[in-house]
């Protein structure tokens, strides 16, 4: 896809703060007619450019008060596994349920996870029995989230 035009970007600021936006509200924002946004819409859509639309879940709200960032640290090379130790995580994170994001770092430790856990003895279950039993884990360290200080997923469009 070209590059986003000022309309574009508008129409995913607004999508952004509220997914649920009709296509009328939208239209009256950008001064555009509902079906020219419709269009913009499925183009952002076909393009890639919206991933999808989902629901966002106050942690809280639902039980799980604890909010942890654990740097993980991989074996580099072993001989016991004929995959490579991060294929082998990368694998293993994705049906882990705790772990709501993981990004692969540069520098000391290799990945970064945020888990959301009810509380600290859940946290501790995870750690324990699932992450530090992963046989490409060789080292981990956490922190706590404290408070909230900024948490948005709109990007600066």
């Amino acid at each position: 896809m070209e590059a986003l035009d000022k309309l574009d970007s508008a129409i995913l600021r607004i999508l952004q703060s509220d997914g649920r936006a009709t296509y009328d509200v939208i239209a009256e924002n950008v001064s555009l007619s509902p079906s020219a946004v419709l269009r913009r819409v499925k183009r952002l859509e076909e393009a890639g450019i919206i991933d999808r639309y989902v629901a966002l879940v106050k942690p809280t709200s639902v039980g799980l008060g604890l909010v942890a960032y654990i740097n993980v640290r991989l074996e580099k090379h072993t001989e016991s596994h004929k995959r490579n130790p991060m294929d082998l995580f990368r694998t293993a994170v994705q049906v882990w349920p705790e772990v709501v994001e993981c990004a692969a770092l540069t520098g000391e430790m290799d990945y970064l996870l945020k888990v959301v856990v009810r509380d600290m003895a859940a946290y501790s279950r995870f750690v324990m029995d699932t992450l530090l039993k992963h046989p490409s884990v060789q080292d981990c360290k956490t922190s706590f989230m404290l408070d909230s200080v900024k948490s948005t997923t709109a990007l600066p469009v």
